[in-house]
């Protein structure tokens, strides 16, 4: 394997667009290793809608020619459809919302705020830590409150 196979599979890693078994992609197209690349999933998974709604495969057919299962098409089929292209990239990894300061809590820290507005933030994440049981960084409530104010 070359250099420059070895800086793409490391990219692909990175981006979260390496496929998770490129040996298990046996789709005719991807024996063309000029254009076609089995360990970018990005591409793995346009073929596979491709190769069901222009060529007509089955959708077992061609998840299994593309080393993937039937939810996954299934899956990257809803994305596509939603979003086109950038739909079948991964989601960005870590939590998608806030988890400790319920919308309760962050209502809570405002109002004390407002009742007092020389409260800091660190006044009300040691609040939030009293009253809620919640230990949650000065800058993670500073954040929490500017949201709402959008």
């Amino acid at each position: 394997m070359s250099q420059q196979d070895d800086d793409k599979a490391t990219r692909l890693r990175r981006d979260g667009c390496l496929h998770p078994a490129p040996e298990q992609v046996t789709d005719s197209r991807f024996d063309d290793l000029a254009f076609f690349d089995r360990r970018d999933l990005l591409q793995v998974k346009y073929e596979m809608l491709r190769r069901v709604r222009v060529d007509g495969l089955s959708v077992s057919e061609s998840a299994r020619r593309h080393g993937l299962s039937r939810p996954a098409y299934y899956a990257a089929q809803r994305d596509w459809t939603a979003r086109g292209l950038i739909g079948l990239l991964p989601d960005k990894p870590g939590p998608k919302a806030a988890r400790k300061l319920t919308p309760e809590i962050v209502a809570t820290l405002r109002q004390a705020q407002t009742e007092d507005p020389g409260l800091g933030m660190q006044d009300l994440a040691e609040m939030a830590a009293r009253d809620f049981g919640v230990d949650v960084h000065a800058r993670t409530v500073r954040r929490a409150l500017a949201k709402k104010k959008r």
